[in-house]
């Protein structure tokens, strides 16, 4: 299985941290956050990874290379502007090939990979989602029975991980366009199955949040 990291955001709500440098190299205990990812990634088993970048795409591209070092094979997707989750991974599809692969968002952090079997039948996705931040309280998505639904009486929050099939992008037009709506619309066709992760998961959005991942990060060494 492939992986895809999207690292082509802005990162306009880290400023100034990101005013020279892409949020995905901002440093989070001795390495860039984008990094630890990498690592994660390798150690699931995977060895192919794909990555799309638009702002300050240079420095991210020569940071990390062929990724050899992370002895992992690194594709890049390189977009002029952003086109958002949707437009992103449908111009990197070529660089995916035809089986299901996992996402991550390149500005979260979790300790947790799931596993390709997750994704099974005739499913178009598989989400992994969490308790509710304090940021975020009213979560994404309801979950029930191990099948996602768009609106439930108790929600979880969407945690940037999912395994996707790629025919869930079928037929949508190239250019800028959301996940989300092609994710709901999945959902009411029963075609997402999700599981509740309840460890440490962070949304790094934030330079506070990026400086409390830093402390609990540098604590558990």
């Amino acid at each position: 299985m492939k992986a895809m990291i999207l690292a082509a955001g802005l990162g306009k709500r880290m400023r100034p941290l990101t005013d020279h440098c892409p949020k995905p190299l901002l440093p989070v205990a001795g390495k860039p956050l984008i990094v630890h990812h990498l690592e994660r990634l390798k150690r699931a088993g995977i060895d192919e990874v794909v990555i799309n970048v638009s702002y300050r795409a240079e420095q991210i591209m020569a940071a990390l290379g062929d990724g050899s070092a992370f002895q992992l094979r690194i594709h890049w997707s390189l977009e002029k502007t952003p086109l958002e989750t949707g437009g992103g991974i449908q111009k990197a599809l070529p660089l995916l090939g035809e089986a299901p692969f996992l996402l991550v968002n390149g500005d979260v952090w979790c300790d947790y990979t799931p596993p390709a079997s997750r994704l099974q039948g005739n499913d178009l996705a598989h989400l992994v989602l969490v308790d509710n931040p304090s940021h975020h309280p009213s979560g994404d998505f309801g979950l029930i029975n191990g099948r996602v639904a768009p609106a439930s009486h108790t929600r979880l929050t969407f945690a940037g991980i999912s395994l996707l099939h790629p025919d869930l992008l079928a037929d949508q037009p190239p250019g800028e366009f959301a996940l989300a709506p092609l994710l709901k619309h999945a959902m009411t066709s029963n075609l997402v199955s999700g599981e509740h992760f309840s460890g440490h998961w962070v949304d790094v959005g934030t330079p506070e949040r990026l400086n409390d991942l830093e402390h609990y990060l540098l604590a558990a060494q």
